[in-house]
C-alpha cells in the first residue's frame, strides 16, 4: 500500500499577518494578537494551532539578553573533520547539538563541515569548550573560531512571502 505524504497547507494572508505578528512578539495575548491582525479570537486561536500543528511555528521562546545574563561571548567556530563518512557527521553533529554552549548548528558544504555559534560566559568558558567539543574528538582536523565584538544585529523573524494574490 502506497502512503500518500500530505502536503502543508497553503499559507494565506491571515497565516502571514499571524506569522509576522508572532514573530516580532509571541507573548502577545490571544485577544491582543486577534485584534492587531483584525479577526475574532476564535480565528486566531484556530489558526495558530493550525500554523503549529502544521510545524510552520517550531515553538515559542523567550529571547535573553546573555550581556545582562554574564555570557557575553559569542563565538563563530567553523569545523573541518578529517572524516566526513555520514557516520562520522552524524556523530559530531550530535555531540554539537547536544552541548548546552551551542546555540545553533549547521552542516554546511564547500568548505567547513560545520559552522556553530557559541555563547559562552568569558574566554575560559570557551576554552572549556573547546576541550569538550573540538579537543577530545581525534576526528576533528581544524577549528577556525571568529569573536564577537559587537553584536550589530540579532534577528530570528524570517523574510515572508507576500500574501497570495485574492
Amino acid at each position: 500500500m502506497k502512503e500518500s505524504i500530505k502536503s502543508p497547507p497553503q499559507l494565506d494572508a491571515l497565516d502571514l499577518r499571524l506569522l509576522e505578528c508572532l514573530q516580532r512578539d509571541a507573548s502577545l495575548s490571544n485577544q491582543a494578537l486577534a485584534e492587531q491582525v483584525h479577526v475574532s479570537p476564535a480565528t486566531c486561536l484556530r489558526r495558530v494551532r493550525r500554523l503549529t500543528e502544521s510545524g510552520f511555528i517550531e515553538r515559542t521562546v523567550a529571547l535573553l539578553s546573555p550581556d545582562r545574563l554574564g555570557a557575553g561571548l559569542t563565538a563563530v567556530v567553523e569545523i573541518t573533520l578529517d572524516q566526513q563518512a555520514a557516520e562520522k557527521l552524524q556523530a559530531f553533529e550530535a555531540r554539537a547539538v547536544a552541548e548546552p554552549a551551542v546555540q545553533q548548528c549547521y552542516r554546511t558544504s564547500s568548505g567547513p563541515d560545520f559552522v556553530l555559534i557559541t555563547q559562552v560566559p568569558d574566554m575560559a568558558a570557551y576554552h572549556a569548550l573547546v576541550q569538550r567539543l573540538f579537543t577530545s574528538d581525534a576526528n576533528v582536523r581544524n577549528v577556525k573560531t571568529y569573536f564577537s565584538v559587537k553584536r550589530a544585529k540579532f534577528e530570528p523573524a524570517i523574510a515572508l512571502p507576500s500574501p497570495p494574490a485574492a
